[in-house]
């Protein structure tokens, strides 16, 4: 299992916890530190859309309009911290965030 995030995330750090503890064996690949891939990229963006950009960041607000024009791969290539955390991938799936379908998803959980 990979999760796709930044460290110092408190939402990727709160799904490797709580994946850890339910038996998974997540791996942090920290896009920041490390970088991403454009082919995982475009795989995310494929899987996900619009909604792999997360706009309500600090990083979005201090982007120029002309940044903010470009396409979104373009966007988190040259902003990993635009990216919506934490991207998990296991078993040929893949998910976005860290929300109650993702728990549950992951962790077995009723939503």
């Amino acid at each position: 299992m990979k999760v796709f995030g930044i460290s110092n995330c408190d939402t990727v750090r709160a799904a490797i916890r709580a994946l850890t503890a339910a038996g998974h064996a997540p791996e942090l690949v920290d896009i920041r530190r490390d970088g991403l891939g454009l082919a995982d990229l475009e795989r995310f963006f494929e899987a996900f859309g619009a909604a792999l950009v997360n706009r309500r960041s600090a990083t979005w607000r201090g982007l120029s309009e002309a940044e903010r024009a470009e396409p979104p791969v373009r966007q988190i290539s040259a902003h990993p911290a635009l990216m919506k955390r934490p991207v998990i991938e296991a078993d040929g799936r893949l998910t976005l965030g860290w929300d109650e379908v993702v728990q549950a998803e992951w962790l077995g959980k009723p939503v």
